[in-house]
């Protein structure tokens, strides 16, 4: 490497000016070992407390509603404003700890909101009035937010690009596993043989920061990204981290390590501003900024908005007990999850364009015949179910699609705000404006209204796939940098097509 050098926040010394570093290329060529299964359980295993917390307000919105929960709160603000606070919170959280993981590392980052989170759900297990939990929700959300955008940078840039596709989609779609741990520990904790109704729902929160603490107990062991070190003038970090990963590859597999495929010289920014971001996204990648609009806003009207209300559904259309909810949700979590894990491989195979748009497509159009045969009065809660179970197979491993595809097709030093970003605009358009609006539409009671909230949905989900056939980039086993050059290597005239 060359350039000055100062020290740096991290105790080390801070390079100035160019730097040419192998790190991008001598972590791709790394064969699988226990060394990125402790990425994968230290940093994918917070989506299955996503899906538990999301799940369990969902199965509790009944219970909490009821005059002797402990809240004066109705199952339409808990499905609706609450729900919409959450996502609002969310995208806060995105944006501002976006920012600084891109300025500050991944790491800090990482730590930083799940504690954030994990506080937040301990003050909401506490919750003595309906303000608090609304405020506490907001909260909830501001640290999970903050997680989708540290989480999937640290993945994307520790990862090989060999396994890149089906590791993400695999692990932003285990928030499924916590969805199905959240329906059935709802069944559990609101059994009033077991709680009095004002501690079950508490119960169930705060078994949710149990688990949260083992994450973080394992997380302390994840390192910093080293693409984010080089970058940020800490090259000699970055080339202990990188060879410890060999060292213990090679322990765990044997053999040698294939050459590293080249060199990448780049001159180190020490940050990017949200207006650099927004002329890089909207100047140079046009394409791919459309095409991450359109996926996020599609996976945000069908998850945020509808999936909020399908325990409200069961109830009101087929009188199932509020208590029982959390069996038919268990199942569709299950389809959800499944999506992924069996299809996620095929990202990496058959490749991104072909898999991201046929997943949008096939639950777009499985949601139609869903909306009519609903309309039709052809379904029971069982058969409901299964339809949502097959719709959410493929739907799943779209939604999860998104965030691997804004995570890899823009350049690295904007890759944690850019996440940030396309998360909070789809999100906000279809998550804050979703649960407000559908909460009406499925409490209503009107086969009609019902309805067409699948359609919104169904139709979103088939716009984002046409969308996905035209412009879905093919980053499949292809480096980061290959995919979208760094900025400095996009003014010296080397960037990548900014299609």
């Amino acid at each position: 490497m060359a350039g000055k050098e100062q020290k740096g926040e991290l105790g080390g010394d801070v390079e100035e000016g160019a730097v040419t570093t192998d790190v991008p290329a001598r972590l791709d060529r790394l064969p699988w070992s226990r060394w990125h299964w402790m990425i994968v359980i230290g940093l994918g295993t917070v989506w299955i407390l996503d899906g538990m917390e999301v799940t369990v307000v969902g199965n509790v919105a009944g219970r909490l509603s009821e005059p002797n929960s402990g809240l004066d709160i109705s199952a339409e603000q808990v499905s609706g404003l609450a729900a919409a606070l959450y996502v609002a919170g969310a995208c806060s959280g995105a944006l501002f700890f976006g920012w600084l993981t891109d300025r500050h590392g991944r790491k800090k980052l990482f730590m930083i909101t799940l504690a954030v989170y994990l506080s937040a759900t301990a003050m909401t297990a506490l919750s003595f009035e309906s303000w608090w939990f609304f405020l506490f929700r907001f909260l909830t959300g501001f640290g999970i937010g903050g997680e989708y955008a540290a989480i999937n940078s640290a993945v994307d840039e520790l990862i090989p690009s060999k396994y890149r596709g089906q590791v993400d989609v695999i692990i932003n779609g285990s928030f499924w596993l916590g969805a199905a741990g959240g329906a059935l520990l709802s069944i559990l904790m609101l059994d009033e043989n077991l709680f009095p109704a004002d501690v079950g729902w508490r119960l169930t929160f705060a078994l949710g920061v149990v688990l949260g603490l083992a994450i973080l107990l394992v997380r302390r062991h994840v390192p910093e990204s080293p693409r984010w070190l080089f970058i940020h003038g800490h090259g000699a970090e970055a080339e202990k981290l990188v060879r410890r990963a060999e060292e213990r590859t090679l322990e765990d597999r044997g053999g040698e390590l294939p050459p590293p495929a080249g060199t990448i010289t780049i001159h180190q920014r020490r940050a990017v501003g949200f207006g650099l971001i927004a002329r890089t996204i909207f100047a140079h990648y046009p394409k791919r900024a459309v095409l991450g609009l359109a996926l996020f806003l599609g996976q945000a009207f069908l998850y945020n908005a509808i999936t909020f209300g399908f325990g409200t559904i069961l109830i009101t259309f087929f009188d199932v007990p509020s208590g029982t909810t959390g069996y038919f949700y268990a199942v569709i979590a299950a389809g959800n999850f499944c999506g992924p894990l069996l299809l996620g491989r095929l990202f990496d195979t058959l490749g991104r364009r072909t898999m991201i748009s046929g997943t949008y497509l096939l639950s777009g159009v499985l949601l139609f015949g869903t909306s009519w045969l609903f309309d039709g009065g052809h379904l029971s809660a069982t058969t409901l179910t299964a339809c949502w179970s097959a719709v959410l197979f493929f739907a799943s491993a779209g939604a999860s699609s998104a965030y691997l595809t804004v995570s890899e097709v823009f350049p690295m030093e904007t890759r944690a705000l850019a996440i940030a970003f396309f998360y909070a605009v789809g999100t906000a358009a279809g998550g804050i404006s979703g649960p407000l609006v559908f909460a009406e539409l499925t409490e209503s009671g009107v086969v009609g209204d019902t309805v067409l909230a699948f359609q919104i949905g169904a139709g979103l989900m088939t716009v984002a796939g046409l969308v996905a056939v035209a412009l879905a980039v093919p980053a499949e086993r292809r480096g980061l940098e290959d995919i979208a050059a760094p900025l400095t290597k996009s003014r010296s005239g080397q960037a990548t097509n900014g299609s």
